[in-house]
């Protein structure tokens, strides 16, 4: 029996759902690498954190039957790196670089250089000499697409972005997993997960694991929304998903508009952290929005949201 979400990967398109026009895209590329014989033209997988860009990277390789090497940018500190990485690519077989921003610009340079050249340039004991590099597939993958030079991102032939996850297709993905692990699941679990995962499978994923968690903590074999509003109040998740530091947030506004310094000092977290990881989805959702001055306010859909969790504060 698996325990674990990632105890197994996803290895087909066929068992990828949301972003259709990425899988669309990938497809006819695979497509069309087939019928002409060669490997799949280069690509930059682009979106936020968690929607499934290094899942798809792997299944790529699955579809096209070639040896994958993935390595994060942040491991990629020298070109001797980079070079290891590159020549140990066979024919036709795919490379991911995760997180590519992470790599210094020297590296990147070196990068769409070795892929101009087909070949990588190394000192040796009689000086300077090239190396030849097999014909192979890069993926890049990135939540900071401006962190990349231009000449790098130029040379990746397919730009696939990713967005959001709509709640249906979440919940499909998260009811597919639990599938494939052999989890049981009462009616309305996946949806109310989904509900809950800011249209992000990884913490969709994660959510299932942690309702498991409680399931099997009770000696119980079906996973029910009761084990999932109780994994919840565990870790202080709400209905629509927000966390502890997300509520206080949202609270610190009921008496009018604040600045985000302001805000970041109350809840104590450096204001970069608020406005790139919590307020995003805040003002997605339509719960927050800025006046002329970027003061931040309280929608009447976050007062209404607010009202809700005091009046049923047992709904996780």
């Amino acid at each position: 029996m698996n325990t674990e979400v990632n105890d197994i990967h996803p290895t087909s398109l066929s068992h990828l759902v949301g972003n259709k026009g990425v899988l669309e895209q990938v497809r006819i590329a695979l497509d069309a690498a087939f019928e002409d014989h060669r490997r799949l033209d280069h690509a930059l997988l682009l979106g936020p954190p968690g929607m499934g860009k290094s899942s798809l990277a792997y299944v790529i390789s699955q579809e096209l039957a070639v040896p994958f090497h993935e390595v994060l940018g942040q491991n990629l500190r020298t070109t001797a790196d980079l070079n290891t990485l590159l020549l140990q690519a066979e024919e036709k077989s795919v490379v991911h670089i995760d997180e590519i921003h992470e790599a210094p610009q020297a590296i990147q340079t070196a990068l769409y250089m070795a892929l101009d050249k087909r070949q990588i340039m190394v000192r040796g004991a009689g000086g300077i000499n090239s190396l030849p590099l097999s014909d192979f597939t890069l993926l890049l993958s990135t939540t900071e697409e401006h962190d990349l030079l231009q000449p790098l991102r130029d040379r990746m032939r397919l730009t696939l972005r990713f967005d959001y996850y709509s709640v249906e297709h979440l919940a499909q993905a998260v009811a597919n997993r639990a599938r494939a692990l052999g989890w049981l699941f009462q009616q309305g679990v996946s949806e109310a997960i989904a509900a809950r995962a800011k249209g992000t499978p990884r913490i969709a994923l994660k959510l299932l694991q942690a309702a498991r968690r409680v399931c099997r903590a009770g000696g119980e074999t079906v996973v029910t929304l009761d084990h999932l509003q109780h994994a919840c109040r565990l870790e202080s998740v709400d209905s629509l998903g927000l966390g502890f530091l997300e509520q206080r947030y949202l609270r610190l506004l009921l008496d009018g508009s604040k600045r985000v310094n302001v805000l970041a000092s109350s809840l104590g977290v450096p204001t970069k952290t608020l406005t790139s990881v919590n307020e995003p989805f805040l003002i997605r959702l339509g719960l927050v929005e800025k006046d002329d001055q970027s003061r931040r306010l309280l929608t009447p859909k976050g007062r209404e949201h607010l009202l809700q969790a005091d009046h049923n504060p047992s709904v996780g």
